[in-house]
């Protein structure tokens, strides 16, 4: 049974749940790719995106032979529930068992809906992927530690949602990539940009307008191959601006990371803050008033600051 007392920042030792970090990415990663089969396509491929729930993370809706459909992780109960709108309904269990297990339950599951199929089954933003079928490495499941790190997110999320108030340029909503494994927020200036040549069509579609992009990654394997092995707050630019590495941003241990190309607050200096939900506010404000000024965007005339007397007129 989980800890029913709200934490809001609980400890996560990234070395302690690495493996079953790992398998949770995978079965993230096969409703995701569910999602990609059955939801029309959305700018910056906004549609593959969960969002977050009170116990854990939803596919949103999708379309089904049952009406509309989606998929939810509860990470409190530790259950993945299928539902539809015609009235079926059907639950599997979260517990220690392979990819390829998960996968083939997973499969005759989602069969009954009448969903289009995964069309490759295959994980994707990570090295060396094992097609799910025939992944039997991937099998811990710490509850408690997939807990704590929903928890940290469920925070996360509370903390993005105030930090894109006053913001009215085009932005996304707060969605958590089953690809890269992290939750993200993004504003955008209205100016196309170019992404690099050769990159990947989904990198392509999802980089083509000058954005600013934060949000909370657990520190797991990248595609390219890197690891920060600590979960970490981050924030980036693209393109990079000249001169942002350069940038005085809050709070002080907040740095520019010259590996990742970006800024990055680790999750334990957080933790060590008197108010960590005003310094995590301070460090996504303070990199997005970097990168927004070295790549000249219009701040002021994106920006609206009087949200609250229109609030209290209502």
């Amino acid at each position: 049974m989980p800890d029913r007392v709200h934490q809001p920042w609980p400890e996560l030792n990234y070395e302690e749940w690495a493996d079953t970090l790992a398998t949770v990415h995978m079965w993230t990663q096969i409703v995701g790719k569910s999602k990609l089969a059955n939801s029309p396509f959305r700018n910056q491929w906004w549609q593959v995106g969960f969002h977050l729930t009170p116990v854990g993370l939803t596919s949103g809706p999708m379309a089904s032979e049952q009406g509309l459909f989606s998929i939810d992780f509860d990470f409190l109960d530790h259950n993945l529930l299928f539902r539809a709108s015609s009235g079926l309904t059907r639950t599997i269990p979260l517990y220690q068992r392979t990819v390829a297990d998960f996968f083939e339950e997973y499969q005759r599951t989602i069969e009954l809906f009448g969903v289009a199929p995964i069309q490759r089954p295959i994980p994707t933003e990570i090295p060396e992927p094992i097609p799910f079928a025939e992944d039997t490495i991937h099998e811990c499941y710490d509850r408690d530690a997939v807990n704590r790190w929903f928890r940290i997110m469920a925070s996360t999320d509370l903390v993005l949602q105030r930090y894109m108030s006053p913001f009215r340029g085009k932005s996304s909503p707060v969605l958590f990539y089953w690809g890269s494994f992290d939750l993200n927020v993004a504003r955008f200036c209205g100016r196309d940009s170019n992404p690099p040549a050769g990159a990947p069509r989904f990198f392509q579609l999802a980089e083509n307008q000058e954005n600013v992009s934060c949000g909370f990654w657990p520190g797991n394997v990248t595609a390219s191959g890197l690891t920060l092995g600590k979960a970490a707050f981050y924030s980036y630019t693209y393109p990079a601006p000249a001169g942002i590495e350069a940038k005085e941003i809050e709070p002080s241990k907040a740095a520019w990371d010259s590996t990742l190309g970006e800024f990055l607050y680790l999750y334990d200096d957080l933790r060590a803050e008197p108010d960590p939900e005003k310094a995590l506010c301070d460090f996504f404000e303070s990199t997005y008033l970097a990168g927004a000024t070295c790549a000249a965007w219009d701040i002021e005339e994106l920006e609206q600051r009087h949200l609250p007397e229109v609030q209290e007129s209502l």
